[in-house]
């Protein structure tokens, strides 16, 4: 299978700390990925570098054999790469639908004088954008709340926002960082299934995530990150019972297959 995306010897200091050291990454076409390891591991630090909401200090991002390593953001969203955040970024006092409208801005085409004047050409835009966030609510079972406050819905609920307001604009690569933090077993389990949905849309997903009952289930390949470096990459069978993995991420010596599912420890380091 292909690849979609490709990391080479990706590094990201801060001053004297290295949170993310030369680490190589294959994400295959089609696939879900899985990036793991204690708090402080450098997974988020990694997804920022991947999205470009984060400089590398060296070393290369290739998306689609395509060098994208000093690209903004902004450029990585219209090129097909979508995020959510560890912290949710929703706007409360906004809708659900409105929330999720957002999610288009990198298709806009139309300008202020014209948003402002509400022309014919931006009215049909709008409509357009609002019917998009829609299917993409739909998708996530959330239709039902489009006129609700986002804020003022529960954290799963508002998770499930997030993620179609990054799904919205179809893109070629969803990055996941930590969706299922704060969602209790039941919740966990339909965002496996959802997640399976997506990757059945043909959106290639890398998922960082703590939950061993989201990650093992569903990732076709696990990355493990321990200070910043890479320490394992292989199948989820592979990882659970890799000793290094077994004594780095949980800390004993028991491996992962014999545990009870459950939400990793926290280590006791703490790099970005």
């Amino acid at each position: 299978m292909a690849a979609r995306l490709i990391v080479q010897a990706l590094a990201r200091r801060f001053g004297g700390l290295v949170a993310v050291d030369a680490v190589d990454l294959e994400i295959a076409s089609g696939s879900v990925h899985g990036v793991i390891g204690p708090n402080g591991a450098g997974k988020t630090t990694l997804l920022n570098l991947v999205s470009g909401h984060l400089a590398a200090t060296s070393g290369a991002v290739r998306f689609d054999s395509i060098d994208i390593t000093r690209w903004p953001p902004e450029r990585r969203a219209r090129a097909g790469i979508r995020r959510t955040f560890q912290n949710l970024k929703l706007f409360p006092q906004m809708s659900v639908l409105e929330n999720v409208m957002v999610g288009m801005h990198g298709q806009t085409r139309c300008e202020l004088w014209q948003a402002l004047l509400r022309t014919p050409v931006q009215r049909a835009e709008e409509q357009s954008i609002a019917s998009a966030a829609r299917g993409a609510l739909e998708f996530v079972g959330l239709l039902h709340v489009a006129s609700v406050p986002a804020g003022t819905l529960p954290h799963g609920t508002q998770r499930l926002i997030e993620i179609a307001r990054a799904f919205v604009a179809k893109p070629a690569l969803l990055l996941l960082d930590e969706p299922a933090a704060g969602l209790n077993r039941v919740e966990c389990r339909r965002l496996v299934e959802l997640i399976r949905v997506i990757r059945a849309s043909g959106i290639t997903v890398m998922l960082v995530e703590h939950h061993m009952d989201v990650v093992m289930p569903l990732c076709d390949r696990v990355t493990v990150l321990n200070y910043g470096r890479r320490l394992a990459d292989g199948t989820p069978s592979e990882i659970r019972e890799h000793p290094e993995v077994i004594k780095a991420y949980l800390g004993g010596g028991t491996p992962m297959s014999r545990r009870q599912p459950a939400q990793a420890p926290e280590a006791a380091h703490a790099a970005p």
